[in-house]
């Protein structure tokens, strides 16, 4: 009796439902392989957490990741990763990892919000997204205006100006105008958009960095977050839409090239038109989105990681598009 509770409770866990059969092997549950590798990114980094060496948590972070991904079992390609192969030794874009297998595309920032973690303050993640081979849209590294929303709302337009897109949140959600909270990062360019946000009566809410957990808090309920407008990194845009489109969530992004090199750099990829709008499906396609995330540090999103001596807890959450569930993991790790 004992043994099948327990067999049942470990087919739960695992979740067997996105369990692949390849040449008559049974590979794991990709989802769960992928926060393994985000746990041990997230303890190398945690490590130098207030150190101020915030280049020496990064190499950490990515030494670990990339270690973890090549033992799993699936053929993965980095379309967002460190940089290009000449700026970024591991984890660059292009960079073919895994041991084989089912083929998929890698978005990932092995530790983002780095600042949080050189300075000791809250909100950094190890993350990563994953969706089928040619399902991620490959990016630059420069910005996207981005406006991110929950699976409630319909209506949002990116190009409408900041009070109409409140309006439709707020009559979506049955709130009030001034109920409403919009997470907007802290850059002098955004200082517009500040004032028409508290114009339009809603409420602000800025953050240091972290546009990833901001986006995906929108589809989190009592969250606090009911949209996230502004403009941040394009890698991170597309590890956001990955998140919402496995919670129903919505988003749309609008390439920002802001500097010379990354405008030619967007026109070498092919991004010739820089005012269209890319809906969620084109930035993260198909029904088979991952994503994968442990906290570092503190943040409204996941808690960050503890060490106890003989003991490493980490919190994580993993995401499914075809299960459209999060799976909170908080997970103790022996270290003897």
């Amino acid at each position: 009796m004992h043994s099948r509770i327990f067999i049942c409770i470990l087919l739960s866990v695992l979740d067997y439902e996105f369990i692949i059969k390849q040449g008559g092997i049974m590979d794991r549950n990709l989802a769960l392989e992928f926060v393994r590798a985000t746990e041990a990114g997230a303890i190398a980094a945690a490590r130098w957490m207030g150190k101020g060496d915030k280049n020496s948590a990064d190499a950490a972070a990515v030494d670990e990741i990339r270690s973890r991904l090549n033992s799993i079992n699936f053929s993965g390609k980095i379309v967002i990763g460190e940089g290009e192969k000449d700026e970024a030794p591991m984890l660059y874009t292009g960079e073919l990892v895994g041991s084989g297998g089912v083929e998929f595309d890698i978005a990932i920032d092995p530790l983002e919000g780095t600042t949080g973690v050189e300075k000791g303050k809250g909100n950094s993640l190890s993350v990563l997204a994953a969706a089928p081979r040619g399902c991620l849209l490959s990016v630059p590294g420069t910005y996207m205006d981005q406006l991110c929303v929950g699976p409630k709302v319909k209506g949002v337009d990116i190009n409408a100006s900041p009070s109409d897109n409140i309006n439709i949140v707020a009559e979506s959600l049955g709130k009030d105008v001034d109920e409403i909270t919009v997470c907007i990062l802290e850059r002098d360019r955004h200082a517009q958009l500040i004032k028409d946000v508290r114009k339009a009566g809603a409420r602000v809410a800025l953050i240091e960095y972290g546009t990833i957990t901001a986006g995906i808090a929108t589809c989190v309920d009592d969250s606090g977050i009911d949209i996230m407008m502004g403009v941040g990194g394009a890698p991170e845009a597309i590890i956001t839409a990955a998140a919402l489109k496995t919670l129903g969530g919505d988003m749309q992004a609008v390439l920002k090239p802001h500097k010379p090199k990354f405008l030619e750099q967007a026109q070498d990829m092919g991004f010739d038109d820089l005012d269209i709008v890319y809906n969620i499906d084109d930035l993260a396609q198909g029904d088979s989105c991952m994503f994968a995330a442990t906290g570092i540090t503190d943040g409204p999103f996941l808690k960050g990681v503890v060490f106890s001596g003989k003991k490493i807890t980490t919190h994580s959450a993993v995401m499914r598009q075809k299960s459209g569930t999060i799976r909170w993991i908080q997970a103790d790790h022996n270290c003897e």
